[in-house]
């Protein structure tokens, strides 16, 4: 049960970089935000985007 928690705070905690395709916006979201932009488009100019818009980044450990 722990790991299943663990594993959410984790999927919670991602990062990516997304890059518009349309306007050339760049802008660091986590995994909602990520979410959302996939299925609404640019937050910046509404265009469509694919999974290959975004670059996950390195975790650091705290």
């Amino acid at each position: 049960m722990t790991y299943a928690i663990e594993d959410a705070h984790r999927s919670a905690m991602s990062r990516y970089q997304f890059t518009c395709p349309e306007c050339g916006q760049e802008i660091e979201v986590n995994e909602s935000m990520r979410e959302a932009t996939l299925s609404h488009g640019c937050p910046v100019c509404t265009a469509s985007v694919s999974q290959s818009d975004f670059v996950a980044e390195q975790q650091t450990e705290n």
